[in-house]
This record gives structure tokens, sequence and C-alpha cells, in this order.
């Protein structure tokens, strides 16, 4: 087996309602090079102001990674000559960051591995660049726009503890849940996170690839990367210390440049900002904020409502999904509820295209919903129908039922049906009775579409049966 190993450096964009040195607007704008000042363009003489909002998130985000917060950070300034930074440094931490050397927990399929976190630090994101004509290596010229530059940035850096791409995408995935719950990142926002991954097989050169979107990029980036190395390794060649991009539409990396060492960047401390003393209490107030992380609701669900482990996982895997079934598990069986919302539920809105909290859901609607299936008073066909005509067309459940003669039909409505099913249907009663037990379920199915999935299947099958017998 190949020795690999893996680091990552994530950044995460903070959707504060301005930059994170300036008060310029931080969102999208139609127009290219608007949403922009003299402090995010680095006009000569224009000071810089820390935003306090991303700041708190920084330290929030460093004591549920486990770290040791610096009391006193200060800021640098990193300086590189490229055009999407048009000051020429970009200010960032380098010396003294928010908080070190924490730790990740991660569950790789069974198995749970601690990855060691480096370091917490907050930076201004650089402009964008548009690329005419193809990806970076083969565009005819390249267009920048600012309206990104000064976007508030968490850069997250790992240690080199990661095995395979597997274990970094686990990882990924596990902790954009953590900064969900901790309200600093929101998947259905146009604020992003990516990732810069470090590679060396073999105790060989480690090589950075970058501008990795998503956790399946990160996967598919680092299999090529490691793929790579292995054939130069076979073909007896060196692998170069290097930077390369990631193309994610062809799915390889592309060489930059040569590899940069910390050296190259000249830090400096920003004479324009000043020391930040993040004191006890200040600390401690942020830390009172700080919910019921993920991996820890995943131990309380499995322990307090006896559920299996994948069904757990479906649960937490949106705050306010898991938030609700707790209040409809006050109610009704844990497992009915959580059943129901892992699937039918999810199911939905998967087709829908929508998040939880995108839908147009309420709890109250669901507790109607799960009221009715808990007494037995509707079909899980007609409950789902129920769900999806709330999801697109939302107002009253009990209008929709009323509508829709959505409750489950009386015995002596079933019984017609049966009848109508067995008269309608004489090829399929002969075979039944010759033994082909298949013909029984065809039947079963003809008198739930007679009922309009009012019938219960379980039901409709046993009438069928003394009817028949």
């Amino acid at each position: 087996m190949t020795d690999v190993k893996i680091g990552l450096e994530t950044h995460v964009q903070l959707d504060t309602e301005t930059k994170l040195f300036c008060g310029c607007p931080n969102q999208e704008a139609e127009e290219p090079n608007t949403h922009v000042c003299e402090t995010c363009l680095g006009h000569p003489g224009s000071k810089p102001r820390l935003n306090d909002e991303a700041l708190a998130r920084g330290v929030k985000t460093a004591q549920a990674l486990q770290c040791d917060i610096n009391q006193d950070i200060f800021f640098s300034r990193k300086t590189y000559f490229y055009p999407d930074m048009s000051k020429n440094y970009q200010i960032t931490q380098y010396e003294v960051p928010v908080g070190e050397e924490g730790s990740f927990e991660v569950k790789v399929g069974d198995e749970k591995k601690d990855i060691g976190i480096t370091r917490l630090h907050i930076e201004e994101d650089p402009a964008k660049l548009v690329h005419e004509g193809g990806q970076i290596g083969r565009s005819k010229y390249t267009k920048v726009d600012y309206n990104r530059a000064g976007t508030p940035l968490l850069e997250i850096v790992t240690d080199p503890d990661f095995r395979s791409p597997e274990e970094a995408r686990a990882y990924l995935q596990q902790l954009a849940q953590m900064l969900e719950y901790l309200e600093v990142y929101f998947p259905e926002s146009d604020f992003a996170i990516k990732s810069d991954a470090n590679i060396s097989i073999e105790g060989g050169q480690r090589v950075e690839v970058k501008n990795i979107t998503g956790t399946k990029g990160i996967e598919q980036a680092l299999s090529y990367e490691i793929t790579r190395q292995k054939q130069l390794k076979k073909r007896g060649r060196e692998v170069e210390q290097e930077t390369r991009n990631y193309d994610a539409n062809q799915e390889i990396t592309e060489k930059l440049r040569e590899k940069e060492t910390e050296e190259d960047y000249g830090y400096i401390f920003d004479p324009d900002l000043t020391r930040q003393e993040l004191s006890e209490n200040y600390r401690k107030a942020l830390r009172e904020t700080i919910p019921e992380l993920p991996h820890e609701k995943f131990k309380r669900f499995k322990e307090e409502y006896g559920l299996k482990e994948k069904i757990v996982e479906s649960l937490i895997s949106d705050p306010e999904i898991a938030e609700h079934f707790e209040e409809l598990a006050k109610q009704y069986d844990a497992q009915l509820v959580a059943s129901w919302m892992t699937g039918d539920l999810k199911k939905v809105l998967n087709y829908n295209d929508l998040t939880y909290s995108e839908s147009p859901l309420k709890i109250h609607w669901l507790n109607t919903i799960i009221g009715l299936l808990d007494e037995d008073q509707i079909s899980d066909r007609n409950a789902e129908k129920l769900l999806r005509e709330l999801v697109e067309d939302p107002r009253e459940p009990d209008d929709i039922i009323d509508e829709q003669d959505l409750l489950k039909a009386e015995d002596s409505e079933i019984r017609e049906f049966v009848e109508e099913a067995v008269e309608e249907n004489p090829d399929a009663v002969d075979d039944y009775e010759s033994g082909e037990e298949e013909a029984l379920n065809f039947l079963v199915g003809q008198v739930m579409q007679k009922s309009q999935g009012k019938a219960d299947p379980k039901t409709a099958r046993e009438k069928l049966k003394e009817q028949l017998e």
C-alpha cells in the first residue's frame, strides 16, 4: 500500500453583512466592480477596520475545533504580485492566528479518526478572476471582478493526517455539517467552502493542489493527483515540489507554478490594524453560544431514542430536522417520527430540490401528518401525497385532506372495493385459487387503485383473502 500523506487548507467564506475590513456590502452584485471602495481596492491612505462579527465567528469555530485560543492576535501582510489583489498584498494572519493545535474527530465508514487542526486564522478573499475562453492555462485573457475582494474567510489548516481521498472527503462533509450547526456556514447560500490540498507519497516532495470546490471535488482531485505521482515514480521520475490547479471539468490537475515557501511572501505585521485582545470573558461568552455539535447529538440520539446509526446520521445532517424531530418525539413514537422524517420527508424535499429550511413546511403541519399516521387514520401513500401537496401548494393540511378525501376508507368501503376487484378480474381469481400468490398482489393493487390510496394494503390483502376463501 502506497504511503500517502494529505493535509488540507479549507477556506470558508462568511456571509457577514459587510466585508472584512471595510463597509462594502458582502454580497453578489449584478455588475462587476461595484461593491468596492478605496479600502478593498487598496488605495494609498485607506485604512482597514476589522469586522467584529467575522472575528466572533472565527473564535467560536476555533473553540468548537478544540483549538488553543491566542489571547492577543495580529494581522499580517502576505505580499505577492497577482491581479486578484490590487494592493499587492493580502491581509491575513501568520505569526499569531486565532487558534492553534486543535482536533476534529472524523467518522470514516465504521472507523473514527482524530484529525489534527494546525491552525485557524482569518483573512480576506482575493478578487474573482474570470478566465475567458477556457481554464486558467488555456484562456485567451483574464478579467478581474473586485466585488469579492475583502470577503471574510476562515482558513482551517489540518495536520497531514489524511491517508486517502475518502478520509479527506469525510472530513469536509463533517466539517461543513459542524459549521452549519455553529451558524457559520449555510449550504443553501451563495458563499462557498473551497480547499487547497497538500499531497505527498512515499516520503517524496509535497505538491499543492489549489481551488478545489466541494466534497466530491476533493476526492476526485486527490485521486487524480495520487495516481499522477505514482505514475511518475513508476517511470523513475521525481515528483517536483510545485503548485497545481484542479480543473473540475476534466477532473485533472495542471501545473501553475513552482511552489513558493512562506519566506517568499515576506510576511510583516500590518501597521494599520491594531492588536486584538481576546479576553477570557469574550471567549467564554462565545463558548456559551456553541450548540450541541453533530457528533454529540449523534451519540445522544442513539442512546436516548434507540435509533439505528444510519437513521441518526440522516436526522442530524440537517440541524432544523434534528430539532423538529425532538419536538415531535415528545408526542409520538420516536421510531415512527424518525423513519418518516428520514424517509418520506427527505424524499419529497430531494424531489423538489429543497432543503428543509428552504421549504414552506411548518412543524405543526408535520405534527398533523404524524398524528394521523400514529392513529392509523391515513395510509403511508396518502401521507406522502399530502406532504407533496404541502410543499408544492402550501396551505393548512386539513384543507387538502378534505378536498382530496385522503383519510383511510371505512371497512364497509374497503369491502366494496374488494368485491368490485374480485368481480372484475375473474382470471386473477382463478390464478390465485390455482396457487399463484402473485395474483393476490395484483388484486391488492386493483383495490388500492379503486380506493385512490385510501385503503391500507395490509387491510386490503386481509379482506381479499376473506372474500376468496
